[in-house]
C-alpha cells in the first residue's frame, strides 16, 4: 500500500513523448503531482489539457532546455507555485547517426549542449529546491550507449557516458543534503526516436540478436524503474546507474 509517490513534487523535461511521457503517466498513476516541460507548445498545452480533464494533477510550460532564461523561468515557476521540488527527471536528448567523421563540430557541440550541458545545469539551477525537499531524488536519462558502442554515433555516446560519471560524483557530493542521485541507461526502446532506426535494413535483427529477451523495450518498462528510484523504497540507493537493457549488457556468445 505504500508503493507510492503520493505528496511527491516531480518536474519531468521532454515529458510530452516517448520516455518523458510514460514516466509522466507512471508518476501520475502512483499520486505525484507533475510539473512537464518540453519545447512544443502546441504539444505540452493539448497534452496538459488532456491529463487536467481526466483529473491528473499535471501542469508543465513549453521551453528549450538549452536555452539560460528558459531554464530559468521553468525553476522561478516551480519556486514560486511549490518552494520545494521533491524529484527531478533530466530526460531531454536527441541523437545525429553517423559516423564520427561525417559530423559538424556544430552538430556534435549541439548533441552536448542538449544532452549533457542541458542537464547539468538543471541540477544546479534545482539545487536549492531539492534541499528544501529534504528528501529528493535526481533521476537523469543515460544510455547503454554510454557504456558500450552501439553504433549510434559517437558524440552521443559521449555525452551519455558523461552523465552517467556526473550522476556518481553529484550522489556522493549531494548525499549530506539527503539528495539521492541515480541515472538510468535504457538499450533500444520503442519511442520517436528509435523508430527510424528499427526501419534501417537489417538493424532490428542485430539489436534483436544482442538481446537475450529477443525483443525491444517498452516506455513503460523504463519509466516503472524510474518511478522505482524516485521512491522512499529506494532511499538507500544513490549514484548508480540501472541499466534497461533486456540483458543485452550480460550477452556474451
Amino acid at each position: 500500500m505504500n508503493w507510492h509517490l503520493k505528496d511527491r513534487k516531480a518536474l519531468v523535461t521532454g515529458g510530452t513523448k516517448g520516455l518523458g511521457l510514460a514516466i509522466v503517466e507512471e508518476f501520475l498513476s502512483l499520486g505525484a503531482e507533475v510539473f512537464l516541460v518540453a519545447r512544443n507548445q502546441t504539444e505540452v498545452d493539448n497534452l496538459i489539457n488532456t491529463m487536467q480533464s481526466r483529473g491528473s494533477a499535471v501542469d508543465g510550460m513549453a521551453a528549450d532546455m538549452t536555452d539560460g532564461e528558459a531554464r530559468r523561468k521553468v525553476i522561478d515557476t516551480l519556486s514560486a507555485r511549490w518552494g520545494k521540488l521533491d524529484i527531478l527527471v533530466n530526460n531531454v536528448g536527441t541523437n545525429v547517426r553517423r559516423r564520427f567523421i561525417e559530423y559538424t563540430e556544430e552538430e556534435y557541440r549541439r548533441l552536448f549542449d542538449i544532452n549533457l550541458f542541458s542537464l547539468t545545469e538543471m541540477c544546479r539551477l534545482s539545487y536549492p529546491l531539492l534541499v528544501k525537499s529534504g528528501n529528493a531524488s535526481v533521476i537523469n536519462m543515460a544510455s547503454i550507449a554510454g557504456w558500450f558502442d552501439i553504433q549510434s554515433g559517437p558524440p552521443y555516446g559521449m555525452t551519455k557516458a558523461a552523465i552517467i560519471q556526473f550522476t556518481r560524483h553529484l550522489a556522493a557530493e549531494w548525499a549530506e543534503n539527503n539528495i539521492r542521485v541515480n541515472s538510468v541507461s535504457p538499450w533500444y526502446i520503442t519511442t520517436p526516436l528509435t523508430v527510424p532506426v528499427f526501419a534501417s535494413p537489417g538493424r532490428l535483427e542485430k539489436i534483436l540478436a544482442r538481446t537475450p529477451m529477443n525483443r525491444v523495450g517498452e516506455p513503460h518498462e523504463v519509466a516503472s524503474a524510474v518511478a522505482y528510484l524516485a521512491m522512499d523504497h529506494a532511499s538507500y540507493i544513490t549514484g548508480q546507474d540501472l541499466k534497461i537493457d533486456g540483458g543485452m549488457s550480460i550477452k556474451g556468445l
